[in-house]
């Protein structure tokens, strides 16, 4: 689902594999013109962490409009690295989306090493910008300055604040139209799926293996029910829930990520030796928005506000990979009156930083319609702000630009997995971006799926960070297709540990984030935007 916003400005059954093309479910169904890519010209790569992993990178020519497949083209930046096994042993290419909508998946063909075993040598691992992302052309931005330093506070306390707060969201939204013309008709989920059909055939395979984190998993769930017979083995991580596409999910979002800062705050008063912020949760939690408050008036550096503050404790609610990062900043802050800590975790934004947080609108203001009448916003957010304030309404402003979107909305495609083959879905059970029930919900919907859960958990879109029960699990499926036994309920199929929680006193501590396999995941969280 959607992105950090300092991150998003400032940098997610074994079938026969061969050649030809299969007539698909999508084409049959809408009656969209198909359409034959040509081959890719594969070349060197400009990403220097691309070329040391020994990738080759390219385009692949599509329609802006697939309707209209003789029309104007656009250009798909992908990335390639092939599998290192005996041909023997080949299983296909594997498609890898980071989520966003928006995130740069181009350098995430580098996952390659990262499945246990050396099960990830089988695969051709393809990486790809999406259309309007990263290194794809054109590449969409509108605004690199919409997340500077020292907002108006998002709590819309005032009449005059919530009126400047709609100003800014309608601005931006006509910046963009400005900006995007056309494209701005043709981002949705769909647009999506018709490129990864077009990647698909460009590379000459009659079926796909996909890994989608976040809202990849909701592309990889509209792929599958548009184009069945062209799925062979799909992981989700951090699943989309599919009934609240996207105003609903975006609601949803604001109960989980309020419990998940309270859960930060409880283990930073654990550390309190260490922190010096507090010796229980509710000490720690009073200092937090006493700090906030305090920084309506007097912006850290003339910089850091109350929203940049939200913005950057936001990660603590996603996952455990930064907690000690941002511990560290909050307590420098607090006791020693050192705003650097803060500043790193919110640099600042420059020209065309904005093109996840673009892209993100641009896809989800136009998958479906959103309300159009802020009264109903301002009832639903106020509601969740009076038990849920930690980023309620500032999540509420990520979204206000689709009140006033330019571009032509769409239908959701009405996910259904029923001929699907099986494949494996993973959650930790209080992931915020991506609530558990979401997860839930896929698994009927799929109903050959399995599903791993992360028990406890707090961790958005965590595998492969070196937990060896769902990442052997994960090398298994993709390995053979072997999958664990399916149980009766709505329930998890495997319960496994939740990434965990960092241990700032021991020595020369390492999470599991920054060992092993996960090394390949924290070196992608440096390298492309962080998935929300």
């Amino acid at each position: 689902m959607k992105r950090l916003l300092a991150a998003t400005v400032a940098t997610t059954v074994g079938l026969v594999i061969g050649g030809g093309m299969i007539p698909s479910a999508a084409q049959a169904h809408s009656g969209t013109p198909s359409y034959e890519p040509p081959p890719i010209s594969w070349g060197t790569c400009t990403n220097a962490t691309l070329n040391a992993r020994g990738a080759q990178c390219g385009f692949v020519i599509v329609p802006l409009d697939y309707a209209h497949p003789g029309g104007t083209k656009i250009k798909i930046a992908v990335s390639r690295v092939l599998h290192k096994s005996a041909a023997a042993d080949y299983q296909g290419v594997m498609l890898v989306n980071p989520g966003g909508p928006g995130g740069s998946g181009l350098i995430y063909s580098v996952l390659q090493p990262a499945i246990p075993n050396g099960v990830g040598l089988d695969y051709d691992w393809i990486g790809f910008d999406p259309r309007g992302v990263g290194s794809s052309v054109p590449s969409l931005a509108c605004d690199g300055n919409v997340a500077g330093y020292n907002r108006p506070y998002y709590v819309p306390v005032t009449r005059q604040l919530e009126n400047t707060w709609l100003a800014r969201s309608k601005a931006y939204a006509q910046a963009c139209a400005r900006a995007g013309g056309a494209l701005l008709n043709h981002l949705k989920t769909t647009d999506n799926v018709a490129d990864m059909e077009s990647i698909r055939k460009a590379l000459g395979q009659k079926q796909i293996n996909y890994y989608g984190f976040s809202y990849g998993t909701y592309l990889g769930q509209a792929y599958a029910t548009l184009h069945p017979n062209q799925v062979r083995r799909m992981v989700f991580d951090g699943v989309v829930d599919p009934r609240g596409v996207w105003y609903g999910d975006n609601l949803d979002q604001d109960v989980q990520f309020d419990k998940n800062i309270q859960t930060w705050f409880t283990w930073v008063a654990r550390y309190d030796a260490v922190y010096h912020l507090g010796t229980t949760g509710k000490a720690v939690k009073a200092k937090y928005y006493a700090t906030l408050q305090k920084l309506r008036k007097s912006p850290a550096e003339g910089k850091i506000g109350p929203d940049e503050w939200t913005d950057i404790f936001l990660s603590a609610a996603y996952y455990v990979y930064g907690w000690e990062d941002v511990a560290t900043a909050f307590s420098a802050y607090v006791n020693e009156g050192d705003a650097s800590g803060l500043l790193a975790l919110y640099p600042e934004p420059g020209p065309g930083a904005d093109n996840g947080y673009a892209i993100y609108l641009g896809t989800e203001c136009t998958d479906v319609q959103w309300p159009t009448n802020w009264n109903k916003w301002e009832r639903d957010n106020w509601r969740l702000h009076a038990q849920y304030p930690f980023t309620t309404w500032g999540n509420a402003w990520f979204n206000a630009p689709c009140v006033f979107w330019k571009g032509d909305v769409g239908k959701p495609v009405n996910v259904n997995g029923s001929k699907v083959p099986p494949i494996l879905l993973i959650s930790e059970t209080n992931d915020a971006a991506t609530p558990y029930p979401g997860a839930i919900e896929i698994r009927k919907r799929f109903p050959r799926s399995v599903l791993i859960e992360g028990v406890g958990g707090t961790t958005h879109a965590g595998s492969l960070s070196g937990v060896a029960c769902t990442d052997d699990t994960i090398a298994a499926y993709l390995d053979n297709g072997a999958l664990p036994n399916r149980v009766h309920g709505n329930r998890s199929d495997k319960q496994c540990d939740p990434v965990p929680q960092p241990n700032p006193t021991a020595a020369a501590a390492k999470s599991l984030a920054t060992t092993g396999s996960g090394s390949i995941k924290a070196m992608l969280r440096n390298a492309a935007p962080t998935v929300r």
